[in-house]
């Protein structure tokens, strides 16, 4: 049999089908995004669509991988904000500290924002792996931090200013810092330009987590510092602001 008559067969036999959804008369639709377009917004643009254009008559349902991804949106965000918060968590345990760890978990949105500028520029989509690169980029960037912020409290508790404690440590820590960010990148970048069989997955998240080392390295090095020095002062002030009052309670006392 020719292929020709195989093709004509094959599309009578389908014919012959009756798709059922729920006990209802069906059909199965697939499709993909667009390049530049994530899967989130081939979503949202398709319900749209429909429910535009489909009789009162007839409905959708969302099945195999877009549902798990509706079903799953809602919780993109608190994952993000459960890492950050476990990343803070330990860190104020392991310095005894509510306040320094603040000015290591501030250099995560330095991370964010160069993962979110590489992804836009090589115009991929805010997919699962890009996601899984942003939450190993949340536990990179707060260790460089640890670097730096560590060594600064030590200088400080050996009698240093601040300022002079957070220059100090940025000019030894720079290069450790310097190290440890370029080792992670260039160890991410063959996954960057990545070919063959599940290259997307592997570009995805090899540029989310090397483009925010990158960005996370160079800015860090200058706001790591400044992030140190104005929690360690707040939290000073807030010391002597204390301090004071209880004075002045206790004079009053008396």
């Amino acid at each position: 049999m020719d292929t020709e008559a195989q093709r004509v067969l094959h599309r009578y036999r389908e014919m012959l089908i009756v798709r059922r959804g729920n006990l209802y008369s069906s059909t199965t639709i697939t499709g993909n995004a667009r390049p530049g377009f994530s899967s989130g917004q081939a979503i949202e643009r398709i319900q749209s669509l429909l429910e535009e254009s489909l009789p009162p008559s007839m409905g959708y349902e969302w099945s195999g991988m877009s549902l798990q991804e509706i079903e799953s949106g809602s919780t993109t965000v608190f994952l993000f904000a459960l890492g950050a918060l476990f990343c803070y968590l330990f860190l104020a345990a392991q310095y005894e500290s509510w306040t320094i760890p603040i000015a290591i978990v501030l250099a995560v949105p330095l991370g964010l924002l160069g993962a979110a500028g590489f992804t836009w520029v090589q115009k991929y989509d805010n997919n699962i792996y890009t996601q899984m690169g942003i939450v190993l980029l949340i536990g990179i960037v707060c260790k460089t931090a640890i670097l730096l912020v560590e060594f600064a409290k030590q200088l400080h508790e050996e009698g240093l200013s601040i300022v002079d404690a957070a220059l100090e440590a940025g000019r030894v820590r720079f290069r450790p810092i310097l190290m440890t960010a370029l080792t992670t990148a260039f160890g991410a970048l063959p996954m960057v330009i990545a070919t063959g069989a599940g290259a997307a997955a592997r570009r995805a998240l090899g540029t989310s987590v090397f483009g925010g080392m990158i960005v996370a390295t160079v800015l860090g090095v200058f706001m790591i510092p400044i992030f140190y020095v104005a929690v360690q002062w707040t939290k000073e002030k807030a010391r002597d602001v204390e301090k004071t009052f209880e004075e002045k309670i206790i004079h009053r006392h008396k």
